[in-house]
């Protein structure tokens, strides 16, 4: 059976690792299993989607317990089976969330890395174990330490394999919230579900524009003008048009989506 599960709640995708007995670590079998789970999700029109991991760890990251180093092929694995999910993933059409906790690491750290909104629980695992391996990071993860951590505390990670905490991820602008743990799930889903009734077009406009900010490196006046044209797309819309009504009839608006 699949280690990835797929559920399909009204607007909301919840998509789980469920492989607690090996923190659920990915083979290739499981990444097949979810890049198919994210087809399925965007076929079905939802509005929000959440990843997490069942048990103690979101994701250990690559099952390596029957990888012979000497027959395998890491560029293969990464190239051909981890970038393009990730890619996949990051643009998924509709609003994306984690709630990760314990070990985040690896493959597992990418698959934050590749979602719109991460929140951890204060005692999530986040770092470099390879040194540990005579590996080096992966996934997307020198990307993130650098661009968020800075050159130093990124190489000090690497180093030493030591982890960082979820408080300690947030404070250093890693991810946008930490949780204790007991509430990391259900404030994630509640926040998810919220998002989910909301004007999906717009948020879509908006993601848009931050991958080409973050990606592209586009200046103040490019990303003004971007965001000229998406309103100006948006305003012939139908959740535009409720946005302001319900504004001017002083109501909630019901957005479509």
């Amino acid at each position: 059976m699949s280690m990835i599960e797929l559920t399909i709640d009204g607007n909301v995708a919840e998509v789980v690792l469920n492989a607690p007995q090996k923190m659920n670590a990915l083979d290739e079998q499981a990444l097949a299993d979810l890049d198919r789970a994210y087809d399925d999700a965007a076929a079905a029109g939802v509005r929000a989607l959440l990843l997490r991991g069942e048990g103690r760890g979101f994701c250990a990251g690559r099952d390596i317990s029957g990888v012979v180093p000497a027959d395998d092929d890491a560029y293969g694995y990464l190239a051909d089976k981890v970038t393009p999910l990730l890619k996949k993933m990051a643009a998924f059409p509709a609003p994306t969330f984690a709630a990760a906790q314990g070990a985040c690491l690896g493959v597992g750290l990418g698959l934050l890395i590749a979602t719109d909104v991460v929140y951890v629980a204060e005692n999530a695992k986040i770092g470099s174990p390879f040194a540990n391996l005579g590996a080096t990071l992966d996934s997307g993860g020198h990307w993130l330490f650098t661009e968020r951590l800075g050159a130093h505390r990124t190489l000090d990670l690497i180093y030493t394999a030591d982890l960082m905490s979820g408080a300690e991820a947030v404070a250093g602008g890693l991810f946008s919230r930490a949780f204790p743990a007991e509430e990391l799930l259900p404030r994630t889903r509640e926040t998810v579900a919220r998002v989910a009734d909301g004007a999906t077009g717009a948020f879509r406009a908006s993601k848009e524009l931050v991958t080409q900010i973050r990606d592209q490196r586009i200046g103040l006046w490019a990303s003004v003008e971007a965001e000229n044209r998406a309103q100006g797309d948006l305003c012939g819309s139908e959740d535009y048009a409720e946005g302001f009504a319900a504004f001017q009839e002083k109501r909630k608006p019901v957005f479509k989506g």
